[in-house]
């Protein structure tokens, strides 16, 4: 509807429109996303799922994977956890492929940024509120257009059986204005915080111009992947037969997830990496290596283990946090830690602590054993997403006691608040 296109008008040139000064990457993004404005009148056509579709589409892929690429040059930057917020939650704009209720998809995709703007937060929130204003301001984009979805698409966007076929001028979007973006509502953030800048992340605005780069077609292959085949040719023949149609999804969505995940497939294998970089540890992309030792901490310092597989890592003296990140298979062995231990986005994790720490941080993480010492054993867990969790306490000499974390959870009110309390699985 007219309301509906006029509606998204104001969230992309409001909100979104000022926050895309946060990178030159986002700006060519969104600037692609803005053609989805003309998407609003679809309920009057039908959609022909084309190779030519998917050709003029694929410029917003291919910024969606250089924003993510972009956090992972940068992961030695003091905005790393801003660049990972973007990166988390940029796909809510395939909401458009969501064929029902896209508005839970871009509240997940809001909710995988709070994990690290809320990092932001902690670092920021005392020092400089350039950073707590952007939080504040990039998260509003999110609810902003759930509350658009809500309003306008709730059950996804509607395509008409017996319209015309969309033509390739309806995808068309007229030049941007030269006039500056208006302030976003109120209360008006003063301004985003210093960005890093990179030579591989240029904005490619004026390419995705150029194509056409209609962003239906090419998103709408996230939840039906058959309407975006390239090179099969029955795709072309039969899209206005709906009997013959049916028929492709068997045969299609294998040899179509081919080609949308080759892009990804044969990425760089980036060299291991163990040095001290200012106060930072960096422990790197190493593969099966057991002897990797950190042996000269001190306070202040921090450890960053990524990428790390089949390996092992002992970690003497005392340091001021570990953080394990995107690993599997991987054992750590460390003495004392006064801050806190974080394993994120991990799988099949051992960990050991020796000493002493305060707190221990699983997220998304698939298998995780903690063997605790004597001395801590009063140290806090703290779990969110994570599954096959197992505390090991000592008893005695050598021996240890299985706790499994809980992973069940009963709620219920008690006339006066929610009451949360694990639960075992019956059976």
């Amino acid at each position: 509807s007219v309301c509906a296109y006029e509606d998204h008008v104001r969230l992309i040139r409001g909100r979104i429109c000022w926050e895309i000064k946060f990178s030159a990457v986002f700006v060519a993004l969104l600037l692609s996303n803005i053609k989805l404005l003309n998407l609003m009148h679809m309920n009057r056509f039908s959609f022909q799922a084309s190779p030519l579709a998917h050709d003029l589409l694929k410029p917003i892929s291919d910024h969606i994977q250089e924003i993510q690429s972009f956090r992972e040059r940068n992961r030695g930057s003091s905005l790393f956890n801003h660049l990972s917020a973007v990166s988390e939650s940029i796909p809510a704009l395939g909401w458009v492929a969501v064929s029902q209720k896209p508005g839970p998809y871009v509240k997940e995709m809001n909710d995988a940024a709070t994990f690290y703007t809320n990092r932001v937060l902690k670092d920021y929130k005392e020092t400089d509120r350039r950073h707590v204003d952007w939080v504040r301001s990039y998260l509003l984009i999110w609810t902003e257009m759930q509350a658009f979805i809500k309003q306008h698409h709730t059950t996804g966007l509607v395509w008409s059986k017996s319209g015309p076929i969309a033509p390739a001028s309806l995808f068309d979007s007229p030049p941007a204005p030269s006039a500056p973006c208006p302030p976003p509502p109120p209360p008006p953030p003063p301004g985003p915080p210093p960005v890093f800048t990179d030579d591989d992340a240029k904005p490619q605005a004026d390419a995705a111009v150029a194509q056409h780069s209609a962003l239906f077609a090419q998103l709408n292959q996230g939840m039906d992947i058959t309407k975006g085949l390239k090179h099969v040719s029955d795709d072309q023949k039969t899209h206005k037969n709906p009997n013959l149609r049916s028929q492709q999804p068997t045969t299609a969505k294998g040899k179509n997830a081919g080609p949308v995940a080759s892009p990804t497939t044969p990425a760089q294998k980036r060299p291991p990496l163990l040095e001290l970089e200012g106060k930072k540890w960096r422990v790197e992309n190493f593969e099966q290596k057991h002897d990797l030792v950190i042996e000269e901490t001190e306070l202040k310092q921090v450890a960053y283990v990524f990428s790390c597989n089949n390996s092992t890592l002992q970690i003497k003296g005392k340091i001021n946090s570990i953080i394990i990140d995107n690993c599997k298979k991987l054992g750590v062995v460390f003495e004392n830690v006064v801050g806190i231990v974080e394993i994120i986005n991990c799988k099949s994790i051992q960990l050991q602590v020796l000493g002493t720490v305060p707190t221990i941080s699983i997220n998304k993480t698939e298998g995780c054993q903690v063997y605790l010492s004597k001395d801590s054993v009063s140290c806090d867990i703290v779990s969110a997403k994570s599954s096959e969790m197992n505390i090991m306490i000592p008893e005695g000499e050598g021996d240890y006691r299985e706790f499994p974390v809980p992973e069940q959870f009963k709620t219920v009110w008690n006339g006066a608040k929610l009451v949360t309390e694990p639960t075992e699985i019956a059976g």
